[in-house]
Parts: C-alpha cells; structure tokens; sequence
C-alpha cells in the first residue's frame, strides 16, 4: 500500500523506496512557468518505468499545462523527497493521501482517484465478510479477529482499522515483506493497496501469482491529492490553478482517459440488467481495432449482449491481465494472450477449456503449429485471431538509389552495412527502426531473437542464467550498433510505434513481426506500399535463424461472469465467416494472418497478399522448442515458457531499453541482468544454493 502517516513522512517511507537518483518527467518546454514536485515510485500510479511515467505524473502535468506551467516531476528516495520541500527545493509532494495532522505545513489540493485499500489473503483461507466492511467496518473486522493482519509499520490504513486494537497486528517495513508472509503463511491478511499488490506480484513475486485473493468490497477507496508546501512562495495561486485545470480535466473526462490509457479504469457495474455485459481485454494494434469495429455486428446479431472492450498498449495490457489473475479480480470476461500465456494458465487451472466446438468452426482447419500452441493436454484454452513470426521489411527504392541488394537471407553484417548506407536523418529517413520500448513482449522479443542467432540462451540445462557470456555481449553490441541508425525515439519505440514510423516512410529497413505486412502493403494505410520489400530475419554468428512464433489468442478466465457468451463471441471473432468479413469490409489484405488453412489456399488472400506464402512457412516450420544452437531446459523462441518470465524479461528489458542512451555500458547492462535473473530464479527455487 502507500504508506503515508504523520511519522511515514518524515521517517520510515524512505525505507520503503529504493530509487536513489532524481529523474525529470512531464515538461512541457512551451510554457513560462514552472512548478516541481517531488516523489518516489509508487508503481503502478508513479514511476520512472511507467509510460509517461505513469497516471499520477500524466494527469498533474496536464492541469497544470492548461493554466500555462511547465511541470518538473523528480523521483528520488522518499527522505530525501520530504527533505528538498521542507527546504524549499521543490513545491510539494504528490501523490499523497489527505491527513488532517499535516494542514500545518502543507495545503492539500482537491482530491483525484487513487486506490483501493483492503485485505489480502491466501485463497486457501476460509474467511469471509460476515457484514460490508464498507458500510461497518470495525463490526466487520470484529469477526476476523481470530486472525493475523501483516501491516506496514506507522502506515495509515483506515480510521477503523487503525483503531482496532482488538487485532492482531504484525508489523513490517514493506508491503513486499508482507506479501512473502502472507504467501508463507505468516500472516492471514495482508493490508494493502490492491493494484500495488497485484504489480508486485506480476513484477517481483511471479510465484505468489493465483495462490492470493483480494477481499472484496476494498475497506476503503483513498483518494491522492498534491501536497503544497506552505513555504514554498505563490503556493495559493499555484494550488488553485491546478485544482481549476483538474475540474475542467474531471468535466471533459480526461482523467478517466487517462485512467484507461493506463490500464486502471475499473469497468462500471452493469446497469442494463435486460443485456448481457462481456468485458473484453485486447491490445491496440490494427487487427484487434478492426475487431473492434467489426464487432458491432456481432451486437447486431445477438441484441442481447453489449461488449464493453478495454483496449491497451500492450504492456499495459499483459500486466493488468496478469494482475487481475493474481489478486482474482475477475475484471474480464475474455483475454487476449498469447502462446506463452495459454499453456502456463491453462496448467494453472485459470482458463476455461474449450472442448467442445460448434462444427461449423472447423477446428482442424486451424494450422497444426497454432492449434498445438493454444493447446494443453491437447485441449484448446485459447482460440487464434493471428498469427505471426519475424521478417526483414526494407524500402526497394531506399536501397536502388544506395545500388544495394538485399540478399533473401541476410546477414546482421548486411543489415548493418545496409542501414549504414541509407541512413539520412536530415531527410527524415533512419537507416532502420528497432524496438527499444522496455518490455518482454517488446525489445526483449526482438532481443532474445538477436541472442539465439548469436549462438546464445536464456538458460543453461541447470537454469542458471547464461546472460553474462559472450554471445550475449555479441549481441548486445550489435543492438547497439544498429541504434546509431534508428530515430532518436528508439527506447521508446515498440512494434505500434515502429509501424508507423515505416509506414510513414521514416526508416529504411525494420526486422519485426510478419503481422505488419497487412498494413504496409496497403496503399490506404501505408506510404511506403509501392516499394516494399520482404526478406528473412537475418542470422548472426551462427546459421541457425530465429524465426519466432506468435499466437494473439482469446481466452475465458475461470472468474468470466458470461462464460457462456463469452465462448459465442471469440468463436466468431476467430472464425472463417469472421475474415470473409474483414474482407468484405477492409480488403484481403488486412484479414487476420497466420491461423487457418483456408485462407492460404484462397486465391483472393493470395493475389492481395505477396507475402502470403513466406508467412505461411515461417509460422509452419518455427521450433519453439529449439530456440538456440545450445541445449536449453525450456520452449520458446523470443520467450521463456516459465511463469518467472514476465517479471525477468520485464526489468531486464528496462536495463536494455537504459542502454540505449548511452549512460551505461554493455558490461554494466550484461552484470545487472545477469543478477536479476539469478536472484529471481532462487527466489522461485530454480536454483539450489
């Protein structure tokens, strides 16, 4: 939880944060004045690694540009936060929670959403509410009595709990601490804000994950505010300027948009009782928009249900669905997941199974390779939207002006040289894009595929990580090298970012998934459709490729509320009436790629689509379970089929995307990746000392 209290803030809340340099965010260089704030990560509403540095940081620069501020945010440790205001470095401090015994020296400013405070406990627990906590929460605490509360010391919880001398209260300094209790069996419940459990369960507690449960009603639902500094000169006018940009913000909705944007806007309660609500968690790259639209008329069809769609980035989105699962918040009724996630929730028991298929779907129409990989124990728990691998697209016109040719397998030595030649900044032309946006999904997809070609691994057959070797240090170096030749944006840059980039014509050679060539073929979307070239993803050191393999499926968690309807939606949207449709309505060229025999073999899908054919072999012959030229413990090619992997990929992506910059060195990047999956792998009990 956020553990603020009269003597959190001055003393114990600096144990709690680990960040140990300032980092600016949220400026807007425009703007004359200027307001700064400190804070400390408090993920997942603030944070260095966050997009946009999180909601918190978005949502208070946004006010306060509408009143014409430039807003410098400063992450640091929490003391010496608390320290610069008191002495007048920065205005104030954000977020924090509203504490009558701190007006003194600090002006509070209207309030905007924060988080949900409540209990934490192990599934296996037999404990329930006997009275809304919400409602009588001492009475409803009462009854609990018999139990261990874990807490963070000096933190403020509610008044209620506070109060409740009558419990059993043991006492630590951090909510991580609290969680491996819990998860031990020290401790009964856990007090805690429900989101920071559920992203320290995703990010740094991956084997805690579907073993605990957030008690529902919360005990309360806190609210942040900005905490001015009564020192800090012309605080009054600052404070009611931001609170007057935050009322036009809450009147034209930004601060919901800002909320979904991140992934917390909890979906309403269903006040259409005559419709049934199915809550759908995608991502936001082309195909699923179409899905989207589409989907009207599936609610045409079948007026009685209403779908209400969360569409994130796709970071956002795996840690939201993730967490959701770790808590059991049961906020969807349908996933987008991918062929990592399929095999590990299905074993885990967290999807619904789905044996039994109308005819009409034609399962064995589905390619081998992709039903085998929404499958566990020959049981399908996903079903198939798309399907991608990975292929070199260059710009022929780039590459006829420079009289290159690109070989129809390259080498990285090729790429290299080639970005080189055709590498024009001045005309807005980058010899290539590459993923940089940190994530395990986003530059370590392409990363892991780098290593594989370079002779690396992830793993030895003992599970020690094998990241500080020289095939890593080889490919690392080359990532590096290629950067010098892609946009200046690059460590923010994923799949999204980068097709538009070349869409738009802005980069000359781009190694990314097969799913893009459906919008860079098309002249309506792309620029750069007339001179678009495709070869294979290059090799490296040695001649084993690393064509990955990709499922976008959707899935029914076991919490679905509708799993029923739920089943009819993802049977459609996956279906062969389903692309005859984004045929009729997009062109043959944009139908989901990858999945079904059927449309390979139709001639308008092929005539449309020059691709077609390679696609199709690169996703029929990719081996998931021969990544690299080394023998290796586990499947995948730009994963790790262990459910650690979202937390270790995760934070080393954020250690690769920091490479970038060039404020560290490939020695350094390789030894803190190497600890961080070390430690994680012992933590999970991989690794025996």
């Amino acid at each position: 939880m956020f553990e603020y209290s009269r003597r959190i803030l001055w003393t114990i809340l600096c144990l709690f944060f680990a960040q140990t340099a300032p980092l600016y965010c949220c400026a807007y260089a425009e703007a004359e004045q200027i307001v700064s704030f400190a804070t400390s990560e408090r993920e997942p509403y603030i944070g260095v690694n966050l997009p946009d540095h999180g909601y918190v940081c978005e949502l208070v620069t946004e006010a306060f540009q509408r009143a014409g501020y430039r807003v410098n945010i400063t992450f640091y440790p929490w003391a010496r936060a608390v320290r610069n205001v008191q002495k007048g470095t920065q205005d104030g401090l954000l977020p924090v929670y509203y504490d009558d015994a701190l007006t003194g020296e600090f002006a509070f400013s209207d309030p905007f959403p924060g988080g949900k405070i409540g209990l934490l406990k192990r599934k296996s627990t037999p404990a329930e509410y006997v009275v809304p906590p919400d409602t009588h929460q001492t009475e409803a605490l009462r009854y609990l009595q018999s139990y261990v509360f874990g807490v963070v010391r000096g933190s403020v919880n509610t008044p209620e709990f506070d109060a409740a001398d009558f419990l059993k209260k043991d006492m630590v300094t951090t909510d991580m601490q609290n969680v491996l209790k819990l998860f031990k069996g020290r401790v009964d419940f856990v007090v805690i804000d429900k989101y920071t459990a559920a992203d320290l369960m995703v990010n740094k507690l991956p084997h805690t994950i579907g073993q605990l449960e957030f008690m529902n009603p919360p005990l309360a639902e806190k609210s942040f505010h900005i905490a001015f500094s009564k020192n800090s000169p012309g605080y009054q006018q600052r404070l009611a300027d931001f609170n007057r940009g935050l009322r036009e913000m809450i009147a034209d909705q930004k601060v919901e948009k800002i909320l979904y944007k991140h992934g917390l806007l909890e979906t309403a309660a269903n006040t259409q009782k005559e419709k049934k609500i199915i809550r759908i968690g995608t991502v936001d790259n082309p195909e699923m928009m179409i899905m989207q639209r589409l989907s009207k008329e599936y609610e045409t069809l079948h007026p009685d249900v209403k779908l209400e769609w969360k569409t994130l980035d796709e970071n956002i989105l795996r840690l939201r669905l993730l967490s959701d699962l770790a808590i059991s918040d049961g906020q969807f009724d349908i996933m987008t997941i991918g062929i990592y996630e399929t095999p590990i929730w299905a074993k885990n028991g967290w999807l619904v199974p789905l044996s039994t298929l109308p005819e009409k779907y034609d399962l064995p129409d589905v390619l081998h390779s992709v039903r085998d990989g929404v499958s566990y124990n020959g049981v399908a728990h996903a079903l198939p939207f798309y399907a991608e691998s990975i292929m070199t697209f260059y710009r022929k016109d780039l590459f006829a002006q420079a009289g290159l040719t690109m070989p129809e397998m390259p080498t990285y030595a090729d790429i290299k040289r080639f970005a080189a030649a055709i590498h024009n900044p001045e005309r807005g032309v980058y010899g290539m894009c590459l993923r940089g946006k940190p994530g395990w999904g986003e530059n370590m997809a392409y990363v892991s595929t780098l290593v594989n070609t370079y002779g690396g691994r992830w793993f030895d057959q003992k599970w020690n990580p094998t990241i500080k070797t020289q095939e890593w240090r080889d490919a690392l170096t080359l990532y590096t090298d290629l950067a010098r030749y892609s946009p200046p944006t690059t460590p923010n840059n994923g799949f999204t970012e980068n097709l538009t980039l070349f869409a738009n014509g802005h980069c000359g050679i781009w190694i990314d998934a097969t799913v893009a060539a459906g919008v860079l073929f098309d002249p309506r979307k792309s620029q750069v459709s007339a001179s678009l070239g495709f070869a294979s993803a290059p090799i490296g050191a040695v001649s084993k490729d690393s064509p990955w393999l990709w499922i976008w499926a959707l899935a029914i968690p076991v919490s679905s509320k509708v799993p029923d309807e739920a089943l009819k939606f993802i049977t459609w949207a996956t279906s062969k009436d389903y692309i005859n449709l984004v045929a009729q309505r997009e062109g043959w060229v944009a139908v989901p790629p990858g999945t079904r025999h059927s449309t390979y073999l139709n001639p308008a899908y092929r005539a449309a689509a020059p691709f077609s054919e390679f696609v199709f072999n690169a996703i029929r012959n990719a081996d998931i379970t021969h990544p690299s030229v080394q023998p290796v413990p586990y499947i995948g090619i730009q994963y790790v089929g262990i459910p650690e992997f979202p937390a270790i990929g995760t934070q080393i992506g954020q250690k690769i995307a920091w490479l970038l910059t060039g404020d560290v060195s490939v020695e350094q990047t390789l030894t803190e990746c190497q600890r961080i999956a070390s430690d994680q792998m012992r933590a999970s009990g991989y690794i025996k000392e």
